[in-house]
């Protein structure tokens, strides 16, 4: 199956690609009943992998070992992934590359910051000069085979913003991301200066850009929208509360009922993830 192929046809199809962020297998398990694409979300990882905040500790065996195991689970998902700025250095983002396209990745995203990095929604981003923004891409562009590159900037100037934007829709990067956007007019400026390039819009809640449904982001001419943390955030909600209501009820775990999940209603969703198990289904998002 050739997933870049995959992910290229339907970032082409009509309306926004939604792709959603998971940050470990569980989070994937259940993305996976409602959409069928998948953000590989740097933020989420960096929470999950090493409860530490998304400023640089990734290291790529760890994010290549991850994706390793989502592509066994879910052999039919889109698998985007963030590989930050490629771990620094170009051969190691080369090396990234060719490791993710490997195992079955349908694609990555680059961006051109710098050390030391930061989420691209929070204050404090500080980019790379453009021409070695560019060497980078160029480099990992004639590394892989046939994977999804997006070339995103963090630029934050509104000139350099549409200065980047244009130079990177120049590249044989399939796709531009101009990352923490911050108003509809911006999205219309960039996609003005990108021409027929796709384009990919980061929704991150509490992040810097506007709230948009698939509907609003398709009038924009916006190709592919990830969604960074809906499940992260939901997890840690969810699990704080869980936390809060077990100490106020002494220790007794709330009462059982049919809109509960349990023992069998959380195997009933890992066992469809063994291998020997794909095909035998045809219920849910992919159906």
């Amino acid at each position: 199956m050739n997933h870049p192929a995959r992910l290229r046809t339907a970032i082409a199809a009509d309306g926004t690609t939604p792709l959603i962020g998971v940050f470990d297998m569980l989070s994937a398990s259940v993305s996976a009943q409602h959409y069928d694409g998948m953000f590989i979300s740097g933020f989420g990882f960096a929470a999950s992998h090493y409860g530490l905040p998304d400023i640089g500790f990734i290291a790529w065996p760890d994010i290549v070992a991850f994706v390793q195991r989502l592509r066994l689970a879910f052999p039919r998902q889109h698998l985007l992934v963030d590989i930050d700025d490629g771990y620094v250095d170009p051969e190691t983002a080369c090396h990234t590359v060719q490791h993710l396209e490997a195992i079955g990745a349908s694609g990555v995203i680059l961006e051109d910051q710098k050390r030391p990095r930061r989420c691209g929604h929070v204050d404090g981003k500080q980019i790379l000069p453009l021409e070695e923004y560019l060497e980078k891409l160029h480099m990992v562009l004639d590394a892989r085979r046939d994977l999804v590159v997006v070339a995103r900037t963090d630029a934050t100037e509104e000139a350099e913003i549409l200065r980047r934007a244009k130079a990177l829709a120049a590249t044989d990067a399939d796709v531009v991301l101009v990352d923490g956007v911050r108003s509809v007019d911006w999205i219309r400026k960039v996609r003005d200066v990108i021409g027929d390039k796709p384009l990919l819009f980061n929704q991150i809640a509490g992040g810097k850009s506007p709230r948009l449904s698939l509907s609003e982001l398709t009038e924009l001419g916006v190709d592919v929208a990830i969604y960074s943390t809906p499940c992260l955030f939901a997890a840690q909600s969810a699990m704080d509360a869980a936390m809060v209501r077990l100490k106020e009820d002494d220790g007794r775990l709330p009462e059982f009922t049919s809109s509960s999940i349990g023992v069998a209603e959380c195997l009933g969703l890992l066992e469809k993830n063994i291998s020997r198990n794909h095909g035998r289904e045809t219920t849910g998002a992919l159906a």
